[in-house]
């Protein structure tokens, strides 16, 4: 187990490139199951949760060559679908959130597919119903034995249909177009997420000889092929990192450029760092952050408190509540933070209240925020990451804390952020990795 000593207090400056977006990766690589033909991807992040993907497309089958440091070429020719009844399959599908995804493209291609129970964050309860029930509505059937905890899908007669999403899940959203598109006939897809990444997703698929239409909206029709060639692609910037750099630069009154930043992806993002009094300039694909000494929160029309909230694509993504709260501890005013979507992921905030911040954990979905204004320094501690979004935001506010912290578990911010101490220091950033 690994764990970063930082000794915080020191603004950085300089240009950092946020890497390819993972949850587009998991999405991107899963697809190209779903054709015999290459696929070659861009940007791929080396992080932990994209790189047990990729080992696992290669134990089902699929020639993988690494083509440069973020380039790779996938060819699923020929795939063993044996491999899925193996012990070594459970294993490693377990241990991975992302491995849900394999399942629309197996489906679609070979008619069954086997995953045990998907594993990943601990922040919450994270519903499988949604991809099932789109699987059931295209015609397939499955069981789950709660012995061995394993789904077993059979789904030999695809076929399209109307379905309405119970929920507007990206990762059901992405697996039932995967299985929708080599279905028999037309497939309506409705409250499905409309993600960037789904964007994306689908206009690879595209690309590759779908035929997908509603892109961008949460109506989305699929008219089935025969089958699919292959493309290539580049993944989007990460915008779970391009929001990490913005809340990272307040806190640590740091004058940062984010190069290549995706601008016309982010949505409502430096919207909501700005009501946070975070000053951004948007310079064509880069975003600036001026070194501040002092950001004021916002309130609303009527002089109540800010609340900032997850939703939905378009709405502010549940992955970057943790950043916008541990970025207003050193902010004027007060915010209440609400995280709708999962119940444990505003657990961390114990570890910042020992920093010196000033929070109140409501409940397990919204904490209250009074900012310092600098009046007083966070104090460097001990802690440990619970998930990758919390993990990180623990860091930023090390990086800005007076004295020494040292964060365990970072093998968690490793799951989804690439050499972050590396390309921090970099910057200015003392960060030292410890291994154990």
């Amino acid at each position: 187990m690994s764990s970063f000593k930082i000794q915080g207090g020191k603004a950085l400056k300089g240009e950092i490139i946020p890497q390819g977006a993972k949850n587009e990766a998991l999405q991107i690589i899963a697809a190209t199951l779903l054709t015999a033909e290459p696929v070659t991807i861009h940007k791929i992040p080396n992080i932990r949760d994209v790189n047990k993907l990729i080992e696992l497309i290669g134990d089902l089958g699929a020639v993988v060559e690494k083509l440069d440091s973020e380039s790779y070429r996938f060819t699923a020719k020929d795939l063993d679908v044996s491999f899925l009844e193996s012990e070594e399959f459970k294993q490693k599908a377990a241990s991975l959130r992302g491995s849900i995804m394999i399942l629309g493209p197996l489906l679609a291609r070979y008619g069954k597919a086997k995953i045990p129970r998907p594993g990943g964050d601990k922040i919450g309860r994270r519903r499988l119903d949604t991809h099932f029930l789109g699987f059931e509505k295209l015609g397939a059937k499955f069981n789950y034995s709660s012995k061995d905890s394993f789904y077993s899908i059979d789904a030999t007669n695809l076929a399209g249909c109307y379905i309405h999403l119970d929920e507007a899940s990206v990762t059901g959203t992405a697996n039932i177009i995967m299985a929708a598109v080599l279905a028999k006939g037309k497939t309506t897809i409705y409250h499905a997420a409309c993600e960037p990444y789904i964007q994306q997703l689908c206009k690879m698929l595209n690309r590759m000889g779908a035929n997908i239409s509603g892109i961008g909206s949460n109506l989305i029709t699929i008219e089935g092929v025969e089958s699919l060639g292959g493309t290539d692609h580049t993944l989007l910037p990460d915008m779970i990192e391009v929001g990490s750099f913005i809340g990272l630069a307040a806190m640590t009154q740091s004058e940062i450029t984010i190069k290549n930043a995706g601008v016309e992806h982010l949505g409502l993002i430096p919207d909501v760092f700005r009501r946070l009094g975070i000053k951004l300039e948007l310079r064509g694909d880069d975003i600036y952050i001026p070194s501040q000494k002092h950001y004021e929160i916002e309130t609303f029309i009527d002089g109540s408190i800010m609340t900032v909230a997850d939703a939905p694509w378009p709405g502010f993504t549940p992955d970057l509540l943790s950043i916008v709260l541990v970025t207003a501890i050193q902010a004027k005013g007060t915010v209440l933070i609400h995280q709708k979507m999962f119940e444990s992921r505003l657990f961390f905030v114990d570890k910042l209240i020992d920093m010196g911040a000033q929070i109140i954990l409501c409940d397990p979905h919204r904490a209250t925020v009074i900012g310092l204004d600098r009046k007083q320094q966070l104090k460097g501690i001990k802690m440990s990451s619970p998930d990758i979004r919390a993990g990180v935001s623990l860091l930023i506010a090390a990086l800005s804390a007076e004295g020494e912290s040292v964060i365990s578990n970072v093998e968690q911010i490793d799951r989804g952020y690439q050499y972050i101490d590396e390309r921090l220091n970099q910057l200015g950033a003392s960060i030292h990795r410890l291994e154990q």
